[in-house]
């Protein structure tokens, strides 16, 4: 009888373990991971999903080191992460869960309405650096990135900055409330942030690629592809982890899941 006890103990441990899930990476996914989790632990109260940030480096790299089962991303897994999960004889599978819109923000008091891509390709390169060069005051630009291991600055270095370096003298933050906090304390201040994280603290710029049509980030803009920075975001796990993680995954995806995503500033995949 006792055995039989222990048994069954042993395995309740083993069936609470299972359900376990640690997701780590990007800020941006951040917090529509938190919200997805919390919704999937009140439909499945034997699950414990725990989601922290990081950057989207930092995620990939936890995968790597099996300190993670799924790794939230806001750029594409790089070719040598993936060889390095090779070598480790690990394979990711990558999934598309949203897509996010980046917006470019300025303190609120700042008259500059729009910009074209060109013209932040200067700013955050330090080929101008005074607001009164793009019909601003005349104040000194303060430029604001995320940090190297960031998705979203890698991300908005290959479609703004077409791949060119930023400014050396640009100021960069380990996440993105840090930004934003930043920018609304200075008020020269450029950077962008997901567009979740958009608030009246900051002031968002239209932006045009061609020149001519200028708009401002949102989900509806973003959905009907006039705004143009957006990105996929993505979730990363290693393949033999699927029946772990495939219960909430698949809940991401799902109609409630999207729904969830989407009320979170966010555009769902489907």
């Amino acid at each position: 009888m006792k055995a039989k006890n222990l048994f069954v103990l042993v395995f309740s441990i083993y069936a609470i373990a299972a359900q376990a899930q640690r997701i780590k990476g990007s800020d941006t996914v951040l917090p529509v991971s938190q919200q997805t989790a919390e919704r999937y632990m009140k439909l499945h109260p034997e699950a414990r999903v725990t989601v922290t940030g990081g950057g989207s480096g930092v995620g990939i790299s936890a995968l790597l080191d099996n300190t993670t089962d799924i790794a939230m991303a806001s750029r594409e897994i790089k070719f040598s992460e993936k060889m390095k999960l090779r070598k480790a004889q690990q394979n990711a599978t990558e999934v598309i869960i949203a897509y996010d819109a980046l917006a470019v923000v300025v303190h609120p008091s700042n008259p500059v309405r729009r910009l074209t891509r060109a013209q932040l390709e200067a700013i955050f390169r330090g080929k101008v650096t005074n607001w009164m060069q793009v019909g601003g005051d005349d104040r000194k630009i303060v430029v604001y990135s995320r940090e190297t291991s960031s998705g979203t600055y890698e991300f908005f270095k290959e479609n703004v900055l077409k791949n060119k370096n930023y400014m050396s003298s640009s100021l960069s933050m380990p996440a993105t409330g840090a930004i934003i906090q930043s920018v609304s304390q200075t008020k020269g201040a450029i950077g962008y942030v997901g567009l979740a994280y958009l608030s009246p603290r900051v002031k968002a710029i239209q932006v045009s690629y061609d020149g001519k049509n200028f708009v401002g980030p949102s989900v509806e803009n973003a959905t009907r592809k006039l705004y143009p920075i957006v990105r996929p975001l993505f979730f990363y796990y290693n393949s033999h982890n699927k029946q772990l993680v495939d219960p909430f995954i698949n809940f991401v995806l799902s109609p409630e899941g999207q729904e969830i995503i989407k009320k979170s500033g966010y555009i769902p995949v489907h």
